[in-house]
């Protein structure tokens, strides 16, 4: 069978949920949505599950998906409902749920609730994507409690540019956020995986790490708490065959890459349709049978070549680590234009493999 596979380390994924926990000093909902940002929601909800506060994914599809496979715990809906209709499947199976529109408020109001709903209600303190207007917020408050539809609220934002740690941004959507909630009693939710790691004095009871349960920074430097992070992901292909060229001989599709000496180019089973990034350009670090190398020339659907040339012993079925713990994915995803998030929610076709459950 083709030797293109993801390792998931389900003992990195759970110290890595600790680290957040920890470091926040908080209540913390891992944030599997988007398949576990490609890791498989529902094995890492199971691994998670005896340790987490909770989970939180995008939609009630993909709540629906932990619950059938036996998660008992909270659920957030990050986004809400996108339907009045939903609400009954969200009284159903017991989800928390995000208010963000001034009409999914509306809908509460008007449906028939069999019993009280945990709502997270959203401010928009600057990013400007969803979240209630802050004019708004105190009377949206309000009338979730006079509903009588309510046994929690939960007050929240989000985030725009905490992974940029000079930035003033943050400090200034925490403002807006304070301003809002005057006088408001309930937990607050601020801090996401950068908010986590980078912004130690932003006040959140809840956090929502996502990111950096996989084990990838959302950082472009030097982070303390980034070098404590696990890799999740291990993903690994071999060398199907080697080609020996001499000196000016193109690589690939286009002939990006032109061999300047003889060398020893290694073929792997792995491309853009593995959800390897097609804009990875030469250079782009592997590891092959442990050892630093490269990428050469344009990956292609279901290949892409590597240098052999300054690893005599390596060659027809070395293991070839495209990121994991030897190459952060991080790196990748820089050489590629890219961000970790992207190049894990794009894996496909691969198996995943788990261990430490």
């Amino acid at each position: 069978m083709r030797p293109a596979r993801a390792l998931i380390d389900l003992q990195a994924l759970r110290h890595n949920y600790q680290l957040a926990r920890e470091t926040a000093g908080a209540k913390a909902l891992a944030v599997v949505k988007a398949d576990a940002y490609g890791h498989g929601a529902v094995r890492c909800a199971q691994a998670l599950e005896a340790q987490a506060d909770g989970f939180a994914v995008a939609c009630i599809e993909e709540a629906l998906e932990l619950r059938e496979a036996g998660i008992g715990g909270p659920i957030l809906l990050l986004e809400g409902f996108f339907e009045a209709s939903e609400l009954a499947l969200i009284v159903e199976h017991d989800l928390w749920f995000v208010v963000h529109s001034l009409w999914q408020l509306d809908a509460i109001e008007q449906a028939s609730i069999s019993k009280p709903l945990n709502v997270w209600l959203k401010l928009d303190s600057g990013m400007h994507r969803v979240g209630l207007h802050p004019a708004d917020y105190q009377a949206a408050y309000k009338r979730l409690l006079s509903s009588g539809k309510v046994a929690k609220i939960v007050l929240m934002s989000h985030f725009a540019r905490a992974d940029e740690l000079d930035c003033s941004r943050s400090d200034e959507q925490v403002a807006v956020f304070n301003a809002a909630r005057q006088g408001l009693s309930a937990e607050v939710s601020l801090r996401n995986s950068p908010a986590v790691m980078g912004w130690p004095k932003v006040p959140s009871d809840w956090v929502r790490p996502g990111i950096m349960l996989y084990g990838a920074t959302p950082f472009d430097q030097p982070q303390s708490v980034a070098e404590r992070l696990q890799p999740v992901m291990t993903l690994e292909s071999k060398v199907i065959c080697v080609r020996e060229l001499p000196a000016c001989e193109p690589i690939g599709y286009g002939g990006g890459f032109i061999t300047d000496r003889s060398m020893r180019v290694g073929v792997v089973a792995m491309g853009y349709a593995d959800g390897y990034p097609r804009q990875a350009p030469t250079g782009t670090p592997v590891s092959i049978d442990g050892q630093p190398s490269r990428l050469l020339g344009r990956v292609s659907m279901d290949m892409l070549c590597v240098d052999l040339t300054d690893l005599p012993r390596a060659g027809l079925g070395s293991q070839v680590e495209l990121w994991g713990k030897n190459v952060l994915a991080s790196d990748v995803a820089a050489h590629a234009g890219t961000i970790p998030y992207q190049i894990f929610c794009n894996l496909r076709r691969v198996p995943r493999l788990y261990s430490g459950a």
